[in-house]
């Protein structure tokens, strides 16, 4: 029953277009095909009859105290069921930012032509690609005239929380166990009277060198427009 439970839980995760909340997009067809085998196997376990010689086994008396797991089970069984069918899914936050190093992975790794910096629409880029540029060293000369606008939720820098947060994604490249963040650094001075954390925001800005004197990062996105938004329908980038 609770393997049931899971396989419809992951179907209806994928008719209701949030299985992106938990695996990579190019897993979609394959987690689907999967489920829907898995639950023709179960469904099978529940109609076919036991195997010969088990008949002996049904008549025998339970052992002292079985009786007793049959309302445990039964009360398992409904809370996986409303956690995994009741619950609306959730995105990964800070919390999972502070357990991994943001900007840390290799997966920042500029993805985009290299000409969209030297003339080209830059509004391609996305968290990833600008985060993925700053980790290799571009400066406000190369940055120079570059506006991005970028959505995110709200992390702080852990060197200067007060004045520098990251406009932050994560990066999924086979599930949500595996997601690694990346974010690009906002100076705001007392940010936290504006925004809280874990708060998704779109910003607007220029790269400038950062003002902080404690913060780690060389350059910073000074924001021009910063106000509250929703969080997008796909949280991660790939």
């Amino acid at each position: 029953m609770l393997s049931l439970i899971g396989i419809v839980a992951v179907i209806w995760l994928a008719f209701t277009d949030q299985l992106g909340l938990y695996i990579h997009p190019r897993y979609f067809i394959f987690t689907v095909i999967m489920a829907v085998i898995a639950g023709v196997f179960v469904l099978l376990a529940f109609v076919l009859p036991p195997p010969a010689g088990s008949g002996q086994q049904q008549h025998e008396t339970p052992p002292r105290g079985a009786w007793v797991w049959v309302p445990a089970n039964i009360v398992l069984l409904s809370l996986t069921a409303a956690g995994m069918l009741a619950l609306p899914p959730t995105t990964l936050t800070t919390a999972t930012v502070s357990q991994r190093d943001i900007n840390g992975s290799a997966t920042t790794s500029v993805q985009s032509d290299a000409i969209t910096l030297v003339g080209g629409d830059d509004s391609v880029l996305t968290v990833k690609d600008w985060a993925g540029l700053l980790r290799q060293g571009a400066d406000e000369i190369s940055l120079a005239g570059k506006s991005p606008t970028l959505v995110g939720f709200v992390t702080p820098d852990p060197d200067d929380p007060t004045n520098v947060f990251y406009v932050a994604r994560f990066i999924i490249t086979c599930c949500a166990v595996d997601a690694q963040p990346v974010g690009v650094p906002v100076y705001l001075p007392d940010w936290q009277d504006q925004f809280t954390v874990d708060e998704w925001v779109s910003v607007t800005g220029a790269f400038v060198p950062n003002p902080s004197s404690s913060s780690l990062q060389a350059i910073v996105l000074s924001p021009s427009d910063i106000s509250s938004t929703d969080r997008p329908a796909q949280p991660y980038v790939y």
